[in-house]
């Protein structure tokens, strides 16, 4: 599948991600990225933050809402934690806006490529996963349906 909604426009959204965070010299500089990032972030409305759209498995709060169907899913979400809100950036960058076909073929690569993995928390990473695991249910949930 090669349209926008597809698995290379969420290949493409990695490569731009790890090409952005090769420009940065140390994590320090990687960190302030990841914030600026989730600054940026459309607003979430409060009446969203309910236990129903709350991830489960991360250490801050966190609140993910998916819109649209399997042709095309929409992702908005929103955290009490500035870093934990770049990585929402990151993700949403990957899967917003794609098929659930594709969201579920995409892993998420860029997580190493960038050094992700060696650089969060446990807790952050486990947050991390649990963000991605939810994507992907919204996705099977769709595709399913």
């Amino acid at each position: 599948m090669n349209d926008e909604t597809g698995t290379t426009a969420a290949e493409a959204a990695q490569d731009a991600i790890i090409d952005e965070f090769a420009f940065f010299g140390d994590w320090t500089e990687r960190y302030q990225y990841l914030i600026d990032l989730g600054r940026k972030l459309a607003p979430f409305p409060d009446d969203w933050k309910t236990e129903a759209n709350k991830v489960h498995g991360c250490q801050s709060q966190v609140w993910l809402v998916a819109s649209g169907n399997a042709a095309c899913l929409q992702f908005a979400a929103s955290s009490d934690s500035s870093i934990v809100t770049g990585l929402i950036a990151l993700l949403l960058r990957v899967y917003s806006g794609r098929s659930a076909e594709a969201i579920l073929a995409t892993e998420p690569r860029f997580v190493d490529s960038i050094g992700l993995a060696k650089h969060l928390s446990p807790t952050r990473s486990n947050g991390l996963a649990a963000m991605l695991q939810k994507i992907k249910q919204y996705a099977h949930a769709t595709s399913a349906g």
